[in-house]
């Protein structure tokens, strides 16, 4: 839901929220395979932090500045106010400021930096889930789509130059494993240039920079497009474009190459020869927006979630109200899985309606099965099984249930 109070700012419901968590899991599942550290960073920084990144400069109209209460100026003593108590408050001023963050990557400048890096460290991927705030126009907010607070699926890769390419294919690789899991039917690659003002670093060095991730789409034998202009104020950008339902094109994941905030931050490496170098940075995110994402997959699934993205996985039905207990007790041992390995959303309808109208609802609701359970289901620890589709499966003992969630569990080889 979305609220006046907070506009631009997602309320997640129970339903949506087991969604959202299902996305995350399945991106940490698949960090241990592509050797990403789980990190957890700021909501805020001060001014300094932003003008180092060069965000206060390139970026400061699509930030939210905070001014801390406590460190505001209060105003100079005396009637007059000369050059150097307008210094004064401006200093005072300039200790308060903080910036809401938009992005993950100056934090993670800082972490990289927190510790003594060697050649044999690289690459250190960084990963992060923190919200995000970005100061959209109120006329721009839709929905979902694009909104002031959201979560990304963030991941900041810091490598040498020759990791560059490996890295970046293995990038697209991880967004080719993630969107097959969706069963998105196509999505397009695009790449994003050096942008005509407001931008940082040398021409020299975007070209270099575009080059290599020219090189890397090549490497793909996909075909590709060209966004003129669109890149980021630090970098070019790989976009990954992916159409909804009406047809609508939406920017979903992207791959960043950034040679500019390492140097800015003075981010350094000891190489094999003992001198120091200045690392690369990926930026990274294979659902990009989270709250985007699932828009899309709402549209995408029409509200049929594939079984292990479902809010509804399975609901019990007992046919009449003296089976109550053990419809109870077959949710119950349901939703806790194959020991407890995986855990299910298994809900009982208890309600007072026919068993028809039980079942009518249970599909209507978008429930992938219909658990039914009587004498005959409750004399051999079982249920009787129908799909969201009006399917008859028949009737299954427990573990048998318990195998086809687990069969249905997205898993890759």
């Amino acid at each position: 839901m979305i609220h006046p109070v907070s506009p631009g700012s997602i309320f997640m419901l129970p339903h949506g929220t087991r969604i959202v968590n299902k996305l995350q899991q399945f991106l940490r599942d698949e960090y241990a395979r592509y050797g990403y550290q789980e990190v957890m960073t700021p909501l805020m920084y001060k001014k300094d932090l932003w003008e180092t990144s060069g965000h206060w400069q390139n970026y400061k109209d699509d930030m939210f500045i905070i001014q801390s209460g406590r460190d505001a100026p209060t105003g100079c003593s005396g009637h007059s106010h000369d050059a150097m108590d307008e210094t004064i408050a401006q200093s005072i001023e300039d200790e308060g400021l903080f910036g809401l963050k938009p992005m993950n990557c100056p934090g993670h400048c800082l972490i990289f930096d927190s510790t003594p890096q060697s050649y044999r460290d690289l690459p250190i991927r960084l990963a992060d889930f923190s919200p995000l705030h970005r100061n959209e126009a109120s006329g721009a907010l839709t929905g979902l789509t694009r909104v002031r607070r959201f979560h990304q699926d963030d991941a900041h890769i810091f490598c040498t130059e020759q990791q560059i390419s490996s890295e970046i294919k293995s990038c697209l690789s991880f967004v080719d494993r993630v969107y097959k899991a969706f069963r998105f039917p196509h999505y397009d690659l695009t790449l994003s240039t050096r942008p005509e003002s407001k931008l940082i670093g040398t021409v020299e060095e975007w070209d270099h920079a575009e080059s290599a991730l020219k090189e890397a789409l090549n490497a793909t034998g996909r075909p590709w497009s060209l966004k003129e202009g669109d890149g980021a104020f630090y970098g070019p950008k790989i976009d990954i474009m992916v159409k909804d339902s009406s047809g609508k094109s939406h920017q979903t994941a992207t791959i960043q190459l950034d040679f500019q905030l390492p140097q800015r931050f003075g981010l350094k490496y000891i190489d094999e020869h003992d001198k120091p170098q200045t690392p690369v940075i990926i930026h990274r995110a294979i659902l990009g927006s989270v709250e985007r994402m699932l828009a899309i997959l709402i549209e995408h699934t029409a509200g049929k979630w594939p079984f292990w993205l479902s809010p509804r996985q399975a609901v019990v039905i007992p046919v009449a109200s003296q089976f109550n207990e053990y419809a109870n007790s077959v949710a119950k041992s349901l939703a806790l899985g194959d020991n407890s390995q995986e855990t299910y959303y298994v809900d009982v309808d208890t309600s007072r309606e026919s068993l028809n109208k039980k079942i009518r609802n249970g599909q209507q609701q978008r429930y992938n099965f219909c658990l039914i359970v009587g004498q005959k289901e409750l004399d051999a620890n079982a249920v009787n099984i129908r799909t969201r589709d009006g399917r008859f499966l028949g009737t299954q003992s427990l573990d048998q249930v318990r195998n086809m969630f687990k069969d249905l569990t997205v898993k890759f080889e």
